[in-house]
């Protein structure tokens, strides 16, 4: 398992440095992480009975990214709007179903997929677009998976301490601080992208650690809610597209947010 998880972390960094440099292949590849993620998103959905809108949700959650590639805005913060219009649609086709029972579930769970996993990981798209936006998305995304290995490492060396068990029963607090250890270390190194001080960039660390941590954990509430282990399998030794891009789907939009402001 160990040496499946080293193989596939080597041919995805290798991939991410042969997208990172063209802007649009590499919102590309994020619109095809995030349609995998939205497909793995709606299979659990259906082994835990609940009827979402799958091929619709997939549909329409290729175009925040595609739009965000191309510089389409309808309207400032057009993807209020957009959620609003899904929203509408979604229960006009409820209107045509058979059956009543389970349409709240049906339709919420159906805009909770778009947002958690659409919208969420566009912003990496919108990161790179940024002024300096090659510098930034290596950074996020050097500083966040960096957590992911160092909390790996350390905890399955030194984890003896639970740390959510009702959740992620393998997840210990050593490895959470290690993880975060990891961060910071990895953003020290990335001061040349980011040009803060020391001070401002362990800080920085230490948010994206924890939103990356929270993002993990959310995933895994998931999982555990609808009774599977991984998200998929497209990974060997890793499992599904999901379980690669959870700790990044909550740092990437507050990082974006975060660094609209900084670079003004």
């Amino acid at each position: 398992m160990f040496a499946k998880r080293i193989i596939t972390s080597i041919l995805l960094i290798a991939m991410i440095i042969g997208v990172i440099f063209i802007d649009w292949l590499c919102g590309l590849v994020v619109t095809l992480f995030i349609i995998g993620g939205l497909y793995e998103f709606f299979s659990m959905l259906d082994k835990k009975g609940i009827s979402a809108y799958k091929y619709f949700g997939i549909g329409l959650g290729m175009v925040i990214p595609l739009s965000i590639m191309r510089g389409f805005e309808l309207t400032r913060g057009w993807e209020f709007l957009f959620i609003v219009l899904a929203l509408l649609f979604l229960i006009l086709m409820q209107f045509k179903r058979r059956k009543n029972s389970g349409a709240i579930v049906d339709i919420s769970t159906t805009i909770f997929g778009i947002i958690y996993v659409s919208w969420f990981f566009s912003f990496l798209i919108k990161i790179r677009y940024l002024e300096g936006g090659l510098g930034l998305l290596a950074a996020v995304l050097l500083i966040t998976k960096a957590g992911d290995i160092g909390a790996y490492l350390v905890g399955s060396r030194f984890g003896r301490t639970a740390l959510l068990p009702r959740i992620s029963p393998k997840k210990t607090i050593e490895g959470s601080l290690g993880g975060l250890v990891f961060n910071i270390l990895t953003a020290l190194a990335c001061k040349p992208f980011l040009g803060f001080g020391y001070f401002h960039l362990i800080v920085l660390a230490l948010a994206m650690g924890v939103l990356g941590q929270l993002g993990d954990l959310s995933e895994s509430l998931i999982k555990r809610d609808c009774e599977v282990k991984d998200s998929g399998r497209i990974f060997p030794g890793m499992g599904g597209v999901l379980d690669e891009i959870d700790s990044l789907l909550f740092v990437a939009p507050v990082f974006y947010f975060y660094m609209s402001v900084a670079l003004r």
